[in-house]
């Protein structure tokens, strides 16, 4: 029986990118000579490429156009996919073609001798600036060492997974996603295949700081208690100045010191308690946040058009 493989590719806002990224998956798919579908989930873009997806689904039965009825997020498009794929390969990569679909190859590759994850690691970074490499070696590394679960550095969501991993992955349904994240925490046998990730073929990144910084939040909260502990840690801290300070503070004022006399120091102990505070109650409305999210059951996205079979 021949190995059926699923390539996902979530999408928004990428007309410019879609008939290329087909025509180079197609090219890829078809010199391996065993079956394929690329699923293009589009994340409610307002660019035409809805109507792009539609058409070359017209064209070749072998796009299956997953269409959201509103933006739902990148990792969400993701899960959607996993939902739909019929592979027993699934692929998940970007449509941007930073990811190369040549790569795909090298990672069935290390599938066939017997991996269950193959994730694709970034050797080579084009076209992106200095700040934006510099934070994600930054995000990368902070993940890997204080999250529960051991992420491997430098890689993104492009990587090949055997059917079983999906089917584990598709009974995961907490609303704050990490797909990544997910992969490295159910286990199973994985490998690293490094590649260079190239310039983005057209368009702009659909991941700015902000974003990052909002997946950062997920990857941390969503497989770590470090915050917790970080508040707790700074409660012990400043608890511990201020049992230091009181007999320095008795024995200075009964030298005559003035420096410890009037409101200047009480204010700022005042301050710098409060601040500890504040940032303890905004980690702990993060997590609390989160389960009020888990709490109300809603579905991950909501499908206007979906893929027949």
């Amino acid at each position: 029986m021949k190995i059926m493989y699923s390539i996902i590719a979530p999408i928004y806002n990428e007309i410019d990118n879609l008939p290329e990224l087909y025509r180079r998956v197609k090219e890829v798919m078809d010199s391996n000579g065993e079956p394929w579908e690329l699923i293009l989930v589009d994340d409610g873009s307002m660019d035409g490429s809805t109507e792009k997806i539609r058409e070359l689904a017209q064209k070749d039965k072998t796009v299956r156009p997953v269409i959201f009825a509103r933006n739902f997020g990148h990792q969400v498009a993701i899960t959607a996919g996993w939902d739909y794929a019929r592979g027993d390969a699934i692929v998940i990569i970007d449509a941007d073609l930073q990811d190369p679909p040549e790569v795909i190859l090298e990672l069935a590759k290390k599938w066939k001798e017997g991996y269950e994850v193959v994730y694709a690691v970034r050797g080579e970074r084009e076209g992106e600036s200095w700040f934006k490499l510099w934070t994600a070696s930054i995000f990368y590394r902070l993940i890997y060492r204080i999250t529960d679960v051991k992420i491997p550095v430098d890689t993104g969501d492009f990587r090949l997974m055997d059917r079983k991993v999906v089917n584990v992955l598709k009974r995961m349904k907490e609303r704050h996603r990490f797909p990544r994240g997910m992969s490295a925490w159910v286990g199973f046998k994985q490998i690293g295949v490094t590649y260079k990730r190239a310039a983005r073929h057209a368009g702009v990144t659909k991941y700015p700081f902000k974003k990052m910084f909002r997946l950062a939040i997920n990857a941390i909260t969503s497989f770590s208690y470090f915050p917790l502990q970080v508040a707790t840690f700074f409660g012990f801290f400043s608890a511990g100045i201020s049992i230091l300070a009181i007999p320095v503070v008795i024995v200075m004022r009964m030298a005559g010191n003035g420096a410890f006399f009037g409101q200047a120091t009480t204010l700022i102990a005042v301050l710098f308690l409060g601040g500890v505070q504040l940032i303890s109650l905004g980690i702990l409305g993060e997590y609390v946040g989160r389960l009020y999210d888990e709490a109300k059951g809603r579905p991950l996205y909501i499908v206007r058009d979906e893929p027949e079979g």
